[in-house]
């Protein structure tokens, strides 16, 4: 497909008058927001989590030194703002998402990620720095989740950041947790102090995999110990939340003062609403690949999204949603997409009003059509708050808080190989000593042998 020309940056010109809107702490509480997710965060599914409740959306992490060499151009046609590499465009946003996006920094220096946040101040609403991935790919030149070992140089780089940016734009930061909950609590008090705004945590650990259950039981104490500190900065929970009504469990449960999501929300960017789109083959797939259309979103990436899409089939036989998926998989561009009536049976590009009606929506909130909040009733949250408190946590009550709620997709379909599953086989942890095995962690150093760190 023919890429659309694309115009220059228009020059920049004085402000004539300071934009007084901008997020706050209060921003980040009682809603639920969307992770930074490598290709399934891009653009067009931000804008449908926005559309269908989410109240902040995290862009997908861009390390430092990759934004530094972009061209920051503009479509005229669409307003799409796209960062271009030197083969396609590493970071495209709109205006109208400006106010919700939050932008993921991948640094591991405080002047690289000081620079590198500058080159995108005028299309977000907030930085995070990535203090959580522990894939290779984040952790190899020491940022990421490697940073968790080096408290002083992430300290440094949120001091820098808050200390320089312009007050508009919020600093925030997504941790994980460390397997002392001392050493967690000790980092977690270090970071605040910094000024952010906001912490975000991942309730699993570095080594932790997503097929292991989060223990976000391990967050209540901390969110009880920033509020302690007194500096005004919200937690938002990570860690096996599947859709808005999951959310209202893990506040409770964690006393976090929002929840985001992040496989959930790959497999269905409409998860955020209180009833979320079943049928995506028909209801999401056809509007989804049109708009992508319209806004020249790279055709790679559109069908790598879509591909992830599954739900509920309440009204599609499954050799019909089979099919579809089958078809997806053989498209190779729009004009397949099209061929193979992957667009809708009415076989329109409308892409421009799918994208019309998502903005008419979203500038709703500034009329008062606000998303979903997580603010519980007083009754109901008495009476929530009752039964924490007399329910001690004991290791029998931990399998409780890992179980799926009623009427709530399990994000981990039971097999063998489950956590909670009945003891078996592939469950039974064999020692390195009787299997010759001890897996690495991803770090720069190819992984410190379990055995080595006294865990």
């Amino acid at each position: 497909m023919a890429r659309r020309s694309l115009s220059a940056s228009p020059p920049a010109r004085d402000a004539k008058r300071i934009k007084l809107d901008h997020l706050t702490s209060e921003d980040f509480r009682n809603g639920v927001v969307l992770a930074p997710m490598v290709r399934s965060g891009a653009f067009p599914s931000r804008l449908y989590a926005l559309k269908h409740g989410a109240k902040l959306v995290w862009a997908p992490e861009i390390v430092d030194k990759a934004i530094l060499h972009a061209e920051r151009v503009v479509d005229p046609v669409t307003g799409v703002v796209s960062y271009n590499g030197k083969s396609k465009a590493m970071f495209t946003t709109h205006p109208v998402e400006k106010p919700y996006l939050i932008y993921q920094l991948g640094s591991a220096d405080p002047d690289l990620a000081l620079q590198a946040a500058q080159m995108v101040l005028q299309d977000i609403s907030g930085i995070d720095l990535n203090c959580g991935c522990p894939k290779p790919f984040s952790t190899h030149a020491g940022m990421g989740a490697a940073l968790l070992s080096t408290p002083d140089l992430l300290c440094s780089i949120l001091t820098k950041l808050r200390q320089n940016l312009p007050e508009n734009i919020t600093v925030s930061a997504k941790i994980r947790l460390l397997s002392d909950q001392k050493d967690t609590l000790e980092l977690v008090r270090r970071i605040v102090e910094t000024g952010i705004t906001n912490l975000t945590v991942h309730c699993r650990t570095r080594n932790m995999r997503p097929r292991e259950r989060a223990l976000i039981e391990r967050l209540r104490e901390i969110v009880e110990f920033v509020e302690g500190l007194g500096k005004g900065v919200s937690v938002i929970a990570n860690g096996d939340c599947v859709s808005f009504e999951d959310a209202k469990r893990v506040k409770r449960i964690t006393g976090a003062h929002s929840v985001m999501i992040a496989t959930a929300a790959e497999s269905n960017p409409t998860c955020f609403a209180p009833v979320p789109l079943t049928d995506l083959e028909k209801t999401l797939v056809p509007p989804y690949i049109r708009m992508c259309k319209y806004l020249d979103n790279h055709w790679s990436n559109t069908k790598w999204c879509v591909a992830q899409f599954k739900g509920p089939h309440p009204n599609i036989p499954k050799p019909e949603h089979k099919a579809i998926h089958d078809a997806i998989a053989q498209a190779k561009s729009y004009d397949d997409a099209e061929r193979l009536h992957l667009i809708g049976p009415e076989g329109k590009w409308d892409g421009e009003d799918v994208f019309a009606e998502i903005v008419r929506i979203i500038e709703g909130r500034k009329l008062g059509t606000s998303s979903a909040s997580l603010l519980e009733d007083e009754a109901a949250a008495s009476k929530e708050n009752t039964a924490t408190e007399e329910g001690v946590r004991t290791a029998k009550e931990v399998t409780d808080f890992a179980s799926t709620p009623q009427n709530t997709e399990n994000p981990e379909p039971p097999s063998l190989a489950a956590p909670l599953g009945v003891a078996n086989e592939l469950r039974v942890n064999v020692p390195a000593a009787v299997s010759g095995v001890d897996p690495p962690t991803p770090t720069l150093g190819g992984g410190i042998p379990l055995s080595a760190t006294g865990a």
